[in-house]
């Protein structure tokens, strides 16, 4: 799959193999989704164990890169309801840029578009993409992150860090 390269202005220039782009720490366009339900809590996913980064580890509802061919407003439904089972409103909140080398040596230079929404019910995730799910409140995950900050995305804990989550509905 080619995904979509940036200059620093976050403009699309081109797009390429997507293992190339993260071999050589390429500055590219992910989007991260984040869904609530009525109960204001937070719908985390469990990566696939052989996921090519940030295997097992849990992370936000589902979150992928801009591919070839596609606009950003339409592939965020398409790829939560290919990872998740599921689609529904979407609002953009913002977005922001983190470079980080994982341990297999690939590098995430990503400038991330962050959603939410809304969904009251339970997901049909993709097996090969999900492994497990749960809902949790924001409390409780701080607390997660903090006591076992390796059990979780380096860019979800980002996302927890930088946006205050629970003034999003």
């Amino acid at each position: 799959m080619k995904i979509a390269l940036l200059n620093d202005n976050d403009e699309i220039i081109s797009y390429k193999d997507k293992l190339i782009v993260h071999t050589e720490g390429l500055l590219h366009r992910a989007f991260s989704i984040v869904i609530f339900n009525s109960n204001n809590e937070i719908l985390l996913q469990k990566r696939a164990p052989d996921k090519y980064h940030s295997g097992s580890l849990w992370t936000n509802t589902c979150c992928s890169h801009l591919p070839e061919g596609n606009e950003m407003s339409q592939f965020i439904h398409t790829r939560l309801k290919q990872e998740m089972g599921f689609d529904c409103e979407l609002n953009f909140l913002e977005k922001f840029h983190y470079k980080t080398t994982f341990e297999n040596g690939l590098i995430e230079n990503e400038i991330d578009y962050l959603y939410t929404g809304k969904f009251d019910g339970n997901p049909s995730p993709d097996i090969s993409e999900v492994s497990e799910w749960r809902w949790i409140t924001l409390n409780n995950l701080r607390k997660e992150i903090k006591n076992n900050p390796m059990q979780f995305t380096y860019w979800f804990k980002e996302i927890v860090r930088l946006f205050n989550l629970k003034n999003i509905r």
